[in-house]
């Protein structure tokens, strides 16, 4: 490969690369990956937990399904044995969290990639980039070493943490280190949990532990007192001793397959787009462990991406550039939100001495005890409280009589909402959309028109 030209250029074969790519592909665009790991999913993985809004958009492909039975719904967010959140309440189909590990998310959203045509080059590495008003030109090299170059209409950087793209664009990565020392174990248990999801903060120590599903658990933990490099060696025995005083017991851990150490940061850059040059994912983002909101978060990115890229390149957005420039607009924000949240919340089990762990006492004690405050704290960990201001707002999955909603957006178009035997005009939005699949009320009495964009969301 001496020259590639394609669409749609993306870097970085996680979940949300594989997701971006897949749905720019299925909408007829040239789309190549490139990754510089050799092909292969590795099973060791950090997130675990797939949350509601990711569910829907997984629905809206239709791997939603398929992916619930290679895991197990939790109903009840337990945090700090104190704060329970009840996430049967979720108005949605998927009114809990999927416990899987991210590897089944990669699996099919791989399998979804290949069957819509999606080109990948994997042991390929990103060298270098330059851009112009038409196009992004990438320097990179091929398993051997070979150079090559790739000209795309536009470049997405979903190529993690480290990510070349944004160090490319010369963007800076500002934040800090909130937990330098987290520990990771794959482990056989010889005491069953009593919940799926365990996990519990007592102030010096944190432990969480959530099944693979074939006998295997992942075991996470962090210690004041031994916070040290992640080349540090690690054994069993510091990752039992991290569990009993977080959890009260280590459930007979053994067997560890995988033992390794990490660090947590919460970092954002500050532009999401760069000319033709987005960022996604951990490359734009990255959060604490806690709340499991990094995956759904990358995720969510792609989806609100993909359908405005297809709109500029199949030329239905009278405004291009502003169309565009809303993926910072929407997204940045949530993404400075999920940094919030999911601090907060490793924060309150980091809590040390007797005044914070009160604060964190009468905080699980006021969401425990004020509905509007729970719903409030589980629309965000959830995704389903997300909105763009306040016009753009999630749209749920209506019944209509076509179908649900979520199974008429797997078509990748805008949904027309009207009243039964009307031919409404599209109202006014930020796209021209030719390919609008129009749908019907159930109920007679609604006689409101509702346009609804490709990600799930009305403006």
């Amino acid at each position: 490969m001496n020259r590639l030209d394609t669409d749609v250029l993306v870097a970085g074969s996680g979940p949300t690369g594989l997701l971006l790519a897949g749905d720019l592909a299925a909408a007829g665009l040239r789309v190549t990956v490139i990754e510089r790991r050799r092909h292969g999913i590795s099973n060791m993985t950090r997130a675990f937990g797939v949350h509601a809004r990711t569910l829907e958009q997984l629905d809206a492909r239709g791997l939603a399904d398929e992916l619930i039975t290679t895991g197990f719904p939790i109903t009840e967010l337990k945090l700090f044995r104190r704060l329970s959140l009840d996430l049967a309440r979720l108005r949605s189909r998927f009114p809990y969290l999927l416990i899987t590990p991210q590897y089944q998310v990669e699996r099919l959203l791989e399998r979804r990639a290949l069957s819509t045509g999606v080109e990948f080059r994997y042991g390929t590495e990103l060298r270098g980039l330059s851009q112009d008003d038409d196009h992004v030109t990438a320097e990179v090299t091929g398993p051997d070493g070979t150079p090559a170059t790739v000209h795309a209409r536009y470049l997405v950087g979903a190529d993690g943490v480290r990510s070349t793209v944004r160090a490319a664009l010369g963007l800076p990565f500002p934040g800090e280190s909130v937990i330098r020392s987290i520990v990771l174990a794959d482990v056989r248990l010889a005491e069953k949990p009593e919940e799926t999801l365990m996990v519990n903060g007592v102030g010096d120590a944190f432990a969480f532990i959530a099944p693979f599903g074939d006998g295997w658990y992942r075991v996470m933990g962090w210690t004041r007192d031994r916070e040290v490099p992640d080349g540090e060696p690690l054994g069993l025995d510091e990752v039992r001793d991290i569990a009993r005083r977080a959890l009260g017991t280590d459930y007979g851990m053994h067997d560890a397959r995988w033992l390794s150490r990490f660090h947590s940061d919460e970092r954002q850059a500050p532009a999401y787009r760069v000319g033709r040059v987005f960022l996604a994912g951990d490359a734009a983002h990255v959060h604490s462990p806690a709340g499991g909101q990094g995956m759904n978060t990358g995720l969510q990115d792609a989806a609100n991406l993909g359908w405005k890229l297809v709109a500029v390149l199949r030329g239905d957005a009278p405004d291009p550039e502003a169309l565009l420039d809303s993926y910072q607009s929407e997204r940045h924000p949530v993404g400075a939100s999920v940094l919030r949240s999911s601090g907060a919340i490793i924060r309150l089990a980091m809590a040390r001495g007797p005044v914070r762990r009160a604060l964190r006492s009468l905080a699980a004690h006021f969401l425990n005890s004020v509905p509007a405050a729970s719903a409030k704290a589980m629309g965000t960990i959830s995704g389903i409280g997300i909105s763009y201001g306040r016009n753009t707002r999630r749209v749920p999955d209506l019944k209509l009589r076509e179908g649900r909603l979520y199974e008429l957006l797997r078509e990748g178009e805008f949904v027309l909402i009207a009243p039964e035997g009307t031919t409404p005009a599209l109202p006014a939005s930020p796209t021209t959309p030719d390919r609008v699949i129009r749908a019907t009320w159930t109920d007679p009495a609604r006689r409101t028109t509702l346009l609804v964009r490709p990600d799930g969301y009305t403006f």
